[in-house]
């Protein structure tokens, strides 16, 4: 009898904590649940394109400085960032991907205009020739 009741705990909570609240439906005789998932996170990417006279120096820098944001704003859940490496040659000069993940969009709102942010941005005017920036919620 205690382990049922533990067991039923268990797969109480594991519901409780991994799903969105329950939707019901009801037809004639039937009542359907529907569970979503809370899976579902903000991603936010930025692709940067440097000027051909961008040195190496400042590049690392901005790459360090990005790096630095996550510990600065606490908003953001997750960082990582990597070099173009595609053989499609469908990159347009854009080299660097910059991945971060927020909880919501509040979150995302308050990384925006933070000001650690926005000194991350002045580093870029001398030296970017373009960005891209794709915000998505996950499916």
């Amino acid at each position: 009898m205690k382990t049922h009741s533990l067991l039923v705990l268990f797969v109480t909570s594991l519901l409780f904590f991994s799903f969105k609240p329950l939707t019901l439906q009801t037809s004639s005789n039937k009542t359907t649940i529907h569970m979503q998932k809370q899976d579902s996170v903000l991603r936010h990417v930025v692709l940067f394109k440097f000027k051909a006279d961008a040195s190496d120096n400042k590049i690392k820098n901005v790459e360090k400085s990005f790096k630095a944001l996550p510990s600065k704003i606490p908003q953001i859940i997750s960082y990582e960032w990597g070099l173009n490496n595609s053989p499609e040659g469908l990159s347009k000069g854009f080299t660097h991907c910059f991945f971060l993940t927020f909880k919501n969009e509040e979150d995302r709102a308050i990384y925006l205009p933070h000001p650690d942010h926005k000194a991350f941005g002045a580093l870029l005017k001398t030296i970017l020739d373009d960005v891209l920036v794709v915000d998505y919620w996950t499916k």
